[in-house]
C-alpha cells in the first residue's frame, strides 16, 4: 500500500506555504483542519496532508507512490483540496465508525415522515448541513395531529431517560413525533444524564450546549404541534420543527446547522416567513435560508420580489427541472433521482443524498496539463469515498447508485483569460476518465461530476475570491465568530483585533459568542463586487454552468435595489435555460447586524492594521475547534 512517509513530510518542514490574506489562511487553518496529535501539539499543515492522503488509501484511493506524493506537493502549494470535511476527518478512526457521513459535507431530505425530521437531526449533530423540502406534495404524506402532553422533569424516574449521546437526542425526538403523529401517548422526560453546558465535544469539534438547548427545543416543537392539533401540518410548521432542530444543535456551542428549506413558488405562507419587518418572526427561522422550486420563469409570483426590498430575506430559486435534464448547459443528461439541493445548491441531490466536494483553486494552477492531473488525483478519492457505507440505508443506496462528484474550481473571478480556457477540456478529461476507470473497475459511472462551490472557508487558505463569486471589495472587514469561552478571544484582543460580543438578527447580543473583525485586503486583479452588476454575476453563472459544473453553480448575486428591474428581465429571458439555482443579498443595508463582510476604505483598512502587533502570539494559546466564519449569511457554506 502507498503512503506518505515521515521522512517525505519532513523535505517540506522549512517550506512556507503560500498562505493566503496575509496570513489569516494558516489561522483558518490551524481553527478549522489542524488536529491535535497524540503528544499534544497539534498538526502542522504537512502533517495534515500527511494524515488526510494516507486516510484516503486506506478507505480505498488506488494511488500509486509517486502519484500520492504529486498530491501531496498539490495541496501543500494551495493548488487544490479535499473537501473541508475530509480535511478535517481523513485518516482518524471515525471514518471507520461513521464511513461516509464523516467525510461528506452536504445531504437533502424530502419530510414525509417522522424518520426524516430524525434524519436532519442525525445529520445536523454529525456536523453536515441538510437542504430539506416543504412542498404540499411531500408534506402531505405526514399524520394529522394528535393531542398529547409531553412534560420535562428533573427527575430520574420519568417515563424516558435521554442518553448523553447523538443517539438520545434523536430517539427523544422520535419519541416527541410519533406521539403527536401515531400513538397519541403522552409521556414525561428527564435530561438528567445530558452532560452541562461548555463540556468539551470530542467527534466533531465544539462544545456541549446543555440540557437546556434541548428541553427549550422539545418545548418549542410541541407548541408548534399543539396549533395544529386535529389538522395536518402546513409547509411554515415543517419548517419551524426543521428550523428548531437546528437551533438545538448549534445552541450555546460552535457547531453548525445549515440549513436550506425548499418550498413552492406559490406557497405564499412560505413566501412570508422570514418578512423580518413584520415584527412577528420567531427567531429560530433565521436558522434556514429559503428557497422555491420554479421551473419556469412563470411560475415566480410577485410576492417572492417583496422579500427583495431589505424588509426581509430574499429567496432563492431552484430549477429542478433544468437539474433534471441537463449536466452542463446545452448536453442532455438525465438524473430523474433529483429532488432538491444542498444548503448551497450547488449539487442538487436525490433523497437522503450527499455531496462529495473536492476544490481545486484555479488562480494557482500554471498549466491545463497540470490541471487535469491534479484533477485525476482528487477524482480518485472522491471515487472512493462513493462505495462508502452511511448510517441510513436510502443514503448508501443512492450514493452508491449515483457515484455521484463535486469537484469544484473556486477564484474564478481572479483568473486569466488561459486559466479560464482550461475548464471545458478538463471538464472533459475527467467525464472520459470517469467513464475508463468505471468500466476497469465495474463501478456505476458518476451521474455528475464538477460544481462551483462558494468555497467561503477553504478559499481563505489560499486568499482567492470564492466560488464564481466577485472579491467583496479590494478593502473589507471579516467578521469571524469564536464561542465566548475560547481564549483565543483574548488573544485576538491582545493583538488589537476589534472584538465585540455577537448580535442576534433580532438585535439582541448573543454573550455566548464573540465577534472578531479582521481587515483584508483583496488579491491583485480581483473583479470587485462593486464593479459587476447583479445581471454580470449571473452572465458569469451561466458560462460556468456551460464550461464547467455538470451539476450546478451556487452562488449569492449581490444586489442593489436599483437593479431589480434589470434582474426581472434576464431572469425572464434565461432562467428556464440558463440557471439551476441562484440566490441574492442585498450589497449593503441587507439588515445582517455584524454581517460576514464590510466593505472599508484602504485608511480604515490601513488604520485597523496598524492597530495589529503580530508578534503576539495568537492560533498558539488557543484551543483548537471549530471556529463559525459566518457565510451562510452571504451565501457560502459554513460547512468545513
Amino acid at each position: 500500500m502507498s503512503f506518505i512517509s515521515d521522512e517525505f513530510v519532513s523535505k517540506y518542514d522549512n517550506q512556507t506555504p503560500p498562505w493566503g490574506f496575509g496570513g489569516m489562511g494558516e489561522v483558518v487553518f490551524l481553527r478549522t483542519y489542524s488536529r491535535k496529535k497524540d503528544n499534544g501539539d497539534n498538526e502542522t499543515w504537512p502533517e495534515t496532508i500527511q494524515r488526510v492522503i494516507n486516510g484516503a488509501i486506506e478507505i480505498g484511493a488506488p494511488y500509486t507512490q509517486a502519484e500520492a506524493e504529486s498530491l501531496f506537493d498539490h495541496m501543500f502549494n494551495l493548488r487544490c483540496s479535499m473537501s473541508g470535511r475530509a480535511l478535517w476527518q481523513l485518516g482518524t478512526p471515525l471514518v471507520q465508525q461513521l464511513n461516509g457521513a464523516s467525510l461528506n459535507n452536504c445531504y437533502f431530505v424530502n419530510i414525509e415522515k417522522v424518520e426524516d425530521f430524525e434524519f436532519l437531526f442525525d445529520m445536523l449533530m454529525l456536523g453536515g448541513g441538510v437542504g430539506f423540502s416543504v412542498e404540499r406534495a411531500k408534506i402531505h404524506e405526514l399524520p394529522k395531529v394528535k393531542s398529547v402532553s409531553i412534560t420535562h422533569e428533573k427527575t430520574h424516574d420519568a417515563d424516558i431517560i435521554v442518553p448523553d449521546s447523538r443517539n438520545g437526542w434523536s430517539r427523544l425526538l422520535h419519541s416527541v413525533l410519533k406521539s403527536y403523529f401515531e400513538t397519541g401517548k403522552s409521556f414525561t422526560y428527564s435530561t438528567a444524564l445530558i452532560r452541562e453546558f461548555g463540556a468539551p465535544l470530542k467527534t466533531f469539534g465544539g462544545t456541549a450546549s446543555g440540557p437546556g438547548a434541548l428541553i427549550d427545543g422539545v418545548e418549542d416543537i410541541c407548541s408548534v404541534m399543539d396549533a395544529r392539533v386535529g389538522k395536518k401540518l402546513r409547509s411554515i410548521d415543517v419548517l419551524d420543527i426543521c428550523n428548531i432542530i437546528g437551533r438545538v444543535v448549534v445552541s450555546g456551542s460552535s457547531r453548525r446547522s445549515a440549513q436550506i428549506a425548499i418550498g413552492d413558488p406559490d406557497d405564499i405562507i412560505f413566501l412570508r416567513a422570514k418578512n423580518w419587518g413584520s415584527g412577528n418572526v420567531p427567531a429560530w427561522r433565521a436558522n434556514s435560508n429559503n428557497s422555491i422550486y420554479a421551473d419556469s420563469y412563470e411560475e415566480i409570483l410577485p410576492e417572492l420580489w417583496k422579500g427583495y426590498d431589505g424588509s426581509g430575506e430574499p429567496y432563492g430559486l431552484l430549477n429542478r427541472k433544468l437539474a433534471r435534464q441537463y449536466g452542463r448547459l446545452g448536453e442532455r443528461k438525465a438524473d430523474n433521482s433529483i429532488e432538491g439541493y444542498n444548503p448551497c445548491a450547488e449539487i442538487a441531490l436525490g433523497d437522503g443524498e450527499s455531496c462529495n466536494l473536492a476544490t481545486i483553486f484555479l488562480p494557482n494552477i500554471e498549466s491545463m496539463k497540470q490541471m487535469m492531473e491534479i484533477s485525476r488525483l482528487l477524482y480518485l478519492t472522491q471515487k472512493s469515498i462513493t462505495r462508502l457505507e452511511y448510517p441510513y440505508e436510502k443514503t448508501t443506496k443512492i450514493v452508491n447508485k449515483n457515484a455521484r462528484l463535486g469537484q469544484s474550481v473556486t477564484g474564478i473571478l481572479q483568473c486569466s483569460p488561459d486559466q479560464l480556457s482550461w475548464l471545458s477540456p478538463t471538464y472533459e478529461y475527467l467525464r472520459d476518465l470517469d467513464e475508463q476507470f468505471s468500466k476497469e473497475n465495474d463501478l456505476p459511472v458518476s451521474v455528475r461530476l464538477t460544481t462551483v462551490q462558494p468555497s467561503g472557508t477553504l478559499a481563505l487558505l489560499p486568499g482567492v475570491t470564492p466560488g464564481v463569486h466577485p472579491a467583496y471589495a479590494r478593502h473589507y472587514i471579516r467578521r469571524v465568530r469564536f464561542r465566548s469561552t475560547d481564549p483565543l478571544v483574548d488573544a485576538c484582543r491582545r493583538r488589537g483585533y476589534k472584538i465585540q460580543f455577537d448580535r442576534g438578527l433580532d438585535g439582541r447580543e448573543d454573550r455566548s459568542s464573540y465577534v472578531v473583525e479582521f481587515p483584508c485586503e483583496s488579491p491583485e486583479g480581483s473583479t470587485l463586487a462593486k464593479e459587476m452588476t447583479a445581471v454580470e454575476q449571473m452572465e458569469w453563472v451561466k458560462k460556468m454552468q456551460t464550461e464547467w459544473a455538470d451539476n450546478a453553480v451556487s452562488v449569492t448575486v449581490y444586489y442593489r435595489m436599483e437593479e431589480l428591474d434589470s434582474i426581472r428581465e434576464w431572469l425572464s429571458k434565461n432562467y428556464d435555460k440558463g440557471l439551476k439555482s441562484v440566490s441574492f443579498l442585498l450589497h449593503s443595508d441587507h439588515n445582517f447586524p455584524l454581517a460576514p463582510y464590510e466593505e472599508c476604505t484602504e485608511e480604515e483598512y490601513e488604520k485597523m492594521l496598524s492597530k495589529i502587533d503580530f508578534d503576539v502570539p495568537l492560533v498558539q494559546t488557543a484551543v483548537l475547534e471549530d471556529v463559525d466564519f459566518g457565510e451562510c449569511a452571504g451565501g457560502a457554506c459554513p460547512i468545513k
